[in-house]
C-alpha cells in the first residue's frame, strides 16, 4: 500500500500522502497541520493520529511538538443510554 492509500486520520479520512504533502508545502506545526488538514477533528478527537501527526512533522520539519497549544482530545459530546438509542 502506498502512502496515497495510506489513511492515518480514519474519521477524517485524510491520508498520509495528505499529511506529508502538507508539512513539506508549508512547514507547519502540529496544530497548523491539524487545521489545515483536518486530522484530528474528527469524531476520536484525534485519540487514533495524533501520535502519528506528531511524528510526521516531527520527520518533516524537524519541529518537536512542544503542545504549549496542544492539539486537544475530547470525549464524544455526550454520554447515549442504550434505552435512548431503541435498547429496553
Amino acid at each position: 500500500m502506498d502512502s496515497h492509500q495510506l489513511i492515518v486520520c480514519r474519521c477524517e479520512e485524510v491520508t498520509l500522502a495528505d499529511l506529508l504533502e502538507t508539512a513539506q508545502a508549508y512547514q507547519c506545526t502540529a496544530r497548523e497541520l491539524k487545521l489545515r488538514t483536518r486530522a484530528g477533528m474528527g469524531c476520536c478527537g484525534g485519540r487514533t493520529c495524533r501520535i502519528f501527526i506528531d511524528q510526521i512533522i516531527e520527520q518533516t520539519t524537524g519541529q518537536v511538538p512542544s503542545h504549549t497549544v496542544p492539539l486537544g482530545f475530547q470525549p464524544p459530546v455526550r454520554p447515549i443510554s442504550f434505552t435512548t438509542l431503541g435498547g429496553r
